[in-house]
């Protein structure tokens, strides 16, 4: 129960994230998410929706995985662990806070996920 609470918390962050990406990606709230000047924001737009893209991807994995209930437990591991290795690289590349806001969510939630199995 606690473990499928969590994966749902980390496939709502995503299709948060999927929302800033495609559709708030050249606004106000998008430049202040994403620390974008406008000028890089409008270049970039067309690159932010296809990564958002793939959030959306890693999101409807673990919706899946949810949906299947005790045969969507693989799934649910294996969308965790993608969501969790991409916040690692972005943690790397891009910015230290997608540690706290994609990492450690989603490490959570397999620790729960492994201890409830």
């Amino acid at each position: 129960m606690i473990a499928n609470v969590l994966v749902g918390l980390v496939a709502l962050v995503h299709l948060y994230i999927v929302y800033l990406e495609m559709v708030l990606w050249n606004t106000p709230r998008g430049h202040k998410a994403f620390k974008l000047t406008p000028e890089f924001a409008s270049a970039s737009k067309v690159l932010a929706a296809n990564q958002g893209l793939y959030n959306g991807f890693l999101a409807a994995g673990l919706i899946w995985g949810l949906y299947l209930g005790e045969a969507g437990f693989q799934i649910k591991v294996f969308f965790l662990l993608c969501v969790a290795i991409a916040g690692l690289y972005g943690a790397a590349t891009v910015d230290r806070k997608i540690l706290y806001i994609q990492t450690a969510p989603a490490a959570a939630a397999l620790i729960v996920l492994w201890l409830g199995a």
